[in-house]
């Protein structure tokens, strides 16, 4: 046989293996109905070249390490306590300045099931009985805290804490099915995001492979109790933050790295118009005191990440060879956890990078909170709270 030949059907073999996966053993194996979709993203000359030279992420402190597992969003009380934050295990917690305290739960089935575990990983496949709050928000003038917990949709908790209230759980009559990030004007109207409606946060991983465009960004009103979908066929919508004057809010689309006006007010309400691109894969969204917003980045979009972007059909071959998701994860990434976080003008031009290229200190980031000269860093793959200060 010539070269040719052996080459011709060993890629006949290899073919004929990703379409029938005989021993199961890729990412998408237990997906039966799993499909690549094209992500719409900008042009990789269009991503910002911008670089933190000087790692300077590295100078974060590290705070309550191995106190809190996966603290996704952090926030503060309207008299200035905290913080709180969400934690794997499906509370929320406060910290008093001595301890952390429990404060808050979205699940009133908890059971052993939900006790303490070695790893943030170890509570993924009881989430959907234990909870799992993900973005924070204060309502300024009641006290009231609202939770977006990935399995129970939109959720309120009073002041004193306890068991979190369901809000809405659908729009449209479709199920919320990865509620991610929220935020709350001065009315009491919540604004917040459905990743997907097709995979689960326990499934995160092939919503990321997928790059699916169900997602959602929605409204709830406190006074009809209605729910209505502002933005729809998004790919990953996360985080979700307002404007400081409340004219707009911008959002998170994960898959595509860039943020979005949403007009509130204005000539313009009730559309929304690309407002950023993002240097890589986003999660929360903050607007600090100025104005500005602060993206967590959980690391800049390679070469790699982008072709798969472009050409799905390749995507799905590749994801259904005998390699792991935590593989495919790592070559997404571009092989190992590296944390960024970006902070935007209120005209959406790029002001400041912050990095940590090597992992060293501050390996991911879900979220930016400023607070009197600080940044707050949560992560929902971390054990702690990083801490940087910008003075």
């Amino acid at each position: 046989m010539t070269p040719a030949g052996a080459f011709s059907g060993l890629f006949i073999l290899l073919a004929v293996y990703c379409a029938v996966d005989p021993f199961r053993h890729s990412a998408i194996s237990d997906f039966p109905d799993f499909e690549s979709v094209r992500v719409e993203m900008p042009p990789w000359s269009a991503l910002p070249i911008d670089r933190d030279r000087e790692n300077l992420l590295q100078k974060s402190e590290i705070r309550f390490l191995n106190q809190v597992q996966g603290p996704e969003s952090i926030a503060f009380d309207p008299k200035g306590r905290g913080p709180y934050t969400g934690v794997a295990d499906g509370r929320v917690v406060f910290w008093d300045g001595e301890k952390w305290n429990d404060f808050a739960y979205t699940s009133a089935n908890r059971s052993g099931l939900c006790d303490p575990k070695p790893s943030v990983l170890d509570y993924v496949k009881n989430e959907h009985i234990c909870g799992r709050p993900l973005g924070l928000r204060f309502d300024k003038k009641s006290g009231d805290l609202y939770i977006a917990d990935a399995y129970f949709g939109l959720m309120k908790v009073v002041p004193e804490g306890g068991l979190a209230t369901s809000l809405t759980t659908e729009a449209e009559g479709v199920p919320l099915g990865f509620t991610n990030d929220v935020d709350v004007d001065d009315e009491g109207n919540v604004y917040f995001t459905d990743s997907s409606t097709k995979y689960r946060r326990r499934n995160f991983l092939q919503l990321v492979f997928s790059s699916e465009d169900s997602g959602r960004v929605l409204k709830y009103n406190p006074e009809t109790k209605e729910t209505t979908v502002l933005v729809r066929n998004m790919q990953f919508p996360n985080g979700i933050s307002l404007s400081k004057d409340r004219s707009y809010f911008v959002f998170c689309e994960a898959s595509v790295g860039r943020l979005i006006k949403y007009w509130l007010k204005g000539e313009k309400a009730g559309t929304w118009e690309p407002f950023a691109v993002l240097p890589g894969f986003p999660d929360n969204v903050r607007t600090n005191e100025k104005g500005e917003f602060w993206v967590a980045i959980h690391c800049r979009r390679s070469i790699y990440a982008h072709i798969l972007g472009l050409y799905p059909k390749l995507r799905q071959a590749w994801l259904k060879l005998p390699i792991s998701a935590k593989f495919h994860y790592l070559m997404q990434i571009g092989g190992r956890m590296h944390a960024l976080v970006a902070k935007y003008s209120e005209d959406g031009k790029l002001v400041q990078i912050l990095e940590d290229r090597t992992g060293k200190v501050v390996k991911a980031v879900s979220e930016v909170d400023e607070r009197d000269g600080k940044l707050w860093l949560g992560s929902v793959l971390m054990s702690s709270v990083a801490v940087y200060d910008l003075d």
